[in-house]
């Protein structure tokens, strides 16, 4: 087997969001010494592996 090294791809994607919202997340990037971009990823990636698996699960039953 022999060693390859690989570049993770990554596309760009312009994104509306709340003025508050962004200044709230780039005061945290900033404490925390990482690009606004990078705690976005960090952001999405956690909210997605935090899902409910299935809405129809949490929903109420009538």
């Amino acid at each position: 087997m022999m060693f390859r090294i690989q570049k993770p791809t990554s596309s760009n994607k312009t994104i509306r969001m709340p003025d508050t919202l962004i200044e709230t997340l780039e005061q945290l990037a900033a404490k925390h010494d990482i690009s606004f971009n990078q705690l976005v990823i960090q952001c999405c990636e956690y909210a997605m592996q935090h899902m409910e698996q299935d809405t129809a699960e949490t929903e109420p039953k009538e």
